[in-house]
């Protein structure tokens, strides 16, 4: 896919450096007290730790992707859920809320291709088991919480089969930062020549078997198990029985069970012909922290024994892990901090992330996955390249993030070629949003209709148009001629607000226009030149309805161009079908403005003044800023209600700003 050269113009500030996980998480492991027995060895550099994709034995063999290219959707309740996770065809399937499974104990056949994630870290599965059957491959099960099938007395869980997660003979699954409590027989049993298994950031707590592996004579199963915790657990921390390989890194074990019990309470067991290997775990206040039939093999280095007795065994050569896969190895003495505070439902881990191309093919059909009357985030990532085709967000599909994830917006580039010749001037935007709550960041929206080449009565080719209400634009570029840059509303008396911040935007007549309350912030507008030495064009032309005080505010930014000197203007009036509730608003402060613009920059249109429009400037500067009787000026105590704060507040607050 060919890439579209950067447009972004340098001295507008200094870059945003993002603050990462892994800076907090190095923090942390400076920070640890040490001990005598720790590994200090190097973290080989591997995957970020938050990502939505697997590691370790999950990752191989062709992958891991879940429900990736299917619909989501969001359940709420037993029906639903049971449903969606029992289906043929591939879900991303979100939990909202608790749902209480009946009868107390039954089980949630969960069938392939299948992601189940928690919404926020407030998804909870109560009294009842997630199932997979014998041949179910490819399912991921996330930021949830299962809990509370117990059944009181039987400690032993003697009477029931009520785990949280039961699967037998699988393949492909990942178990991911959810947390695990009370239940009736085990939490984890992963079971019968289940394959290609990993196991991360999960909490095990308060219960008596915790995790087991096996139930096999065959050694087949491969399993990643790391930063888990497990706490006020008894046996199986894991027990794994018969694994051609086990691997377990940086888990922690704590405050385990005490009931006198001198075989059965237990952290680690390599039973059968297991192959393990333990690297820089945590034992604190364990008996038996890790233990070996005399069949199976172990391998342990680096882990912190703290308040422990009993068995820590090691024979055997195992296996190397980084023969199968790269791994991030965190020292052992910074586990505690680390897996109490990173270990289960994680609210970032609940916002949903669809990437194009990896898992729909196009942006469009990521959008279309996403359910109607979506209430909670949704990422589409887009990777870098170019994407020629349409997008809609349509009214029904709110809380959307367009992410590119290139280095560079330019990377990302989404571009049709339509003019309104072909279809209106609505039919020619690249980019429709209709929705509300929309943001997009990363990327280059563009129509590369060439106006020059040819000639047509309706030379207008957008390659943006919202109507939705608080759209963000952070980090991006429109690139186009007549009309690149539309901001609406669904009709006149509708107030919708849009706010543009670090961006680029280019073009030529009316270039950024429509009735939405709209804000510009430190970001370069280039006015194109088309060959004239008296007018080359229009940068706004606002439609603002009479009775919404704020229309366009373009501050803090930077307007350039390439035309002659005194040939654009900074706007004029556009009243749609002649529409006289529609007036004008706009104010340019604090803004650089170059020689190309007019020392009379605003003018008429269709038959209606600008000096009936509420056309104002304030502060301006640069060889384009000037003080004339065609140039009004706002007064100071005007452009303290007329902020970045005013323009975007409406009756609900909204302050997109405020993250910066």
């Amino acid at each position: 896919m060919t890439h579209l050269h950067s447009k972004r113009l340098s001295g507008l500030g200094p870059g945003r450096v993002l603050a990462t996980v892994v800076g907090l998480l190095a923090a942390l492991v400076l920070g640890a007290s040490g001990e005598a027995d720790a590994s200090a060895g190097p973290s080989p550099v591997a995957a970020p730790r938050w990502t939505g994709q697997p590691h370790g034995f999950a990752s191989l063999a062709g992958g891991t992707t879940g429900g990736a290219g299917g619909k989501v959707v969001t359940v709420s309740d037993q029906a639903s859920l049971a449903r969606y996770a029992a289906a043929d065809e591939p879900y991303v399937i979100r939990v909202s809320g608790a749902i209480a499974v009946e009868p107390f104990g039954s089980d949630i056949v969960v069938a392939s291709d299948k992601t189940i994630i928690g919404v926020g870290d407030t998804g909870e599965i109560v009294h009842g088991e997630l199932h997979l059957n014998p041949g179910t491959s490819n399912v991921i099960i996330r930021n949830l919480t299962i809990r509370d099938s117990y059944v009181e007395g039987d400690w032993d869980g003697k009477t029931t089969d009520f785990d949280a997660i039961q699967m037998d003979t699988v393949d492909h699954v990942w178990i991911d930062h959810n947390r695990f409590t009370h239940m009736g027989d085990g939490l984890l049993d992963i079971r019968k020549d289940s394959r290609y298994i990993t196991v991360s950031y999960n909490q095990f707590t308060s219960h008596n078997k915790a995790f087991g592996i096996g139930w096999t004579t065959n050694v087949l199963t491969e399993i990643t198990i790391d930063h888990n915790w497990f706490t006020g657990t008894k046996q199986r921390n894991p027990s794994a029985d018969n694994c051609a390989y086990a691997h377990l890194y940086n888990n922690y074990l704590s405050a385990q069970v005490a009931d006198g019990d001198p075989t059965w309470t237990y952290g680690n067991w390599s039973r059968g012909r297991t192959r393990m290997v333990i690297e820089n775990s945590y034992y604190d206040g364990v008996q038996h922290p890790y233990q070996a039939d005399a069949t199976a093999e172990l391998v342990q280095r680096g882990s912190i024994l703290k308040h422990t007795t009993g068995r820590t065994d090691a024979w055997g050569t195992a296996f190397d892990p980084r023969d199968f896969y790269a791994y991030r190895l965190d020292p052992a003495a910074a586990v505690p901090a680390l897996v109490t505070r990173f270990s289960g439902p994680r609210k970032q881990i609940g916002e949903v992330t669809l990437s194009v191309p990896a898992d729909y093919a196009t942006v469009q059909a990521a959008v279309d996955a996403v359910p109607d009357g979506n209430t909670v985030p949704v990422t589409i990532a887009v990777a870098p390249g170019t994407y020629r085709a349409k997008v809609l967000i349509p009214a029904s599909k709110p809380n959307i993030v367009l992410q590119g994830t290139g280095q560079d917006r330019s990377d990302t580039v989404i571009v049709y070629d339509t003019p309104a010749a072909y279809g209106g001037s609505t039919g020619s935007a690249t980019v429709r949003i209709a929705a509300n709550d929309v943001t997009a960041r990363n990327l280059t929206f563009s129509n590369d209709f060439d106006e020059a080449a040819v000639e047509l009565n309706g030379e207008q080719a957008l390659a943006m148009k919202t109507t939705g209400d608080r759209i963000v634009f952070e980090d991006t570029a429109f690139l186009g001629n007549q009309d690149t840059l539309m901001t609406d509303s669904p009709k006149l008396t509708t107030v919708s607000r849009v706010y543009v911040r670090d961006s680029y935007i280019e073009g030529d007549v009316d270039f950024v226009y429509g009735r939405a309350t709209t804000v510009i912030e430190r970001s370069v507008i280039k006015a194109l030149s088309r060959g004239s030495a008296t007018n080359n064009g229009y940068i706004t032309a606002a439609s603002t309805w009479t009775g919404n005080p704020y229309g366009f505010l373009i501050t803090d930014s930077r307007i350039v161009s390439d035309a002659p000197a005194g040939s654009f203007h900074l706007g004029r009036p556009w009243h749609p079908g002649g529409e006289p509730e529609a007036v004008a608003q706009v104010l340019i402060r604090d803004t650089k403005l170059p020689a190309a613009i007019k020392a009379s920059p605003w003018t008429d249109m269709s038959g209606f003044s600008w000096r009936d429009a509420r056309f104002t400037e304030y502060r301006n500067y640069g060889p384009g800023a000037e003080v004339t009787a065609d140039r009004p000026q706002m007064s100071d105590a005007d452009a303290r209600t007329h902020t970045v704060a005013d323009y975007l507040r409406g009756t609900d607050d909204w302050a997109p700003h405020a993250r910066h």
